[in-house]
């Protein structure tokens, strides 16, 4: 990888990690932030849902997120990976994505289609792994125990609100700081890398 792109990879990867605040970010990048609104039908899951079950570890033999997709959840939930459709959410209990360090497990819920993640709590690693593959996730008590499997949700990611729009409740959610929406929107952390400097060589 080159240098100065490895350089920005390694400072974005710290604030994920530390959760370094949006003017620090801003400094580096310019960036403004934008508005990210999500809406889609919710699948349940329980507590301590692992990165195995996520995506079982008889299918690690590819890296091909197509395929991982096919597998998604499958340990979980057999017939899983037939019913989730393009823009559906997930929500479960504490402790989502314990488990190994890899990161097929968000790179298959992403690929599967699945634009946000709603759960109690997460594993650290995890929280890392998803927003460096440019996945959304949200960390939300009260949310995951009152959303419902096949509830409509709408999460505003600037605000940390999440309206479940089948039974009028809100829910309040610990808000996506700007820098990790505008790592989202790019696609993860090496393509939002590459694209900030790509814009930086073109002024």
């Amino acid at each position: 990888m080159h240098a100065t792109i490895l350089y920005a990879v390694r400072w974005a990867d710290l604030c994920i990690k530390r959760r370094i605040s949006y003017n620090s970010f801003q400094l580096f990048t310019g960036y403004q932030g934008g508005a990210m609104l999500l809406r889609g039908k919710v699948w349940k899951f329980g507590n301590d849902i692992d990165t195995d079950a996520i995506i079982p570890a008889r299918y690690l033999t590819t890296s091909d997120p197509k395929e991982l997709a096919r597998h998604v959840m499958e340990d979980a939930d057999k017939g899983f990976p037939g019913k989730v459709q393009a823009g559906d959410i997930l929500v479960a209990g504490k402790n989502f994505g314990c488990g190994s360090s890899r990161e097929h497990a968000p790179i298959a819920i992403k690929a599967a289609g699945i634009q946000a993640v709603i759960a109690k709590s997460f594993a650290r690693i995890f929280y890392r792994n998803a927003f460096n593959i440019g996945l959304p996730i949200f960390e939300s008590a009260e949310a995951s125990e009152k959303i419902w499997e096949h509830d409509r949700v709408e999460i505003d990611a600037g605000e940390g609100v999440i309206r479940n729009l089948t039974t009028n409740e809100t829910y309040q959610a610990n808000p996506i700081p700007p820098f990790m929406q505008e790592l989202i929107d790019a696609g993860g952390l090496i393509a939002w890398t590459k694209r900030r400097l790509h814009d930086k060589t073109e002024r």
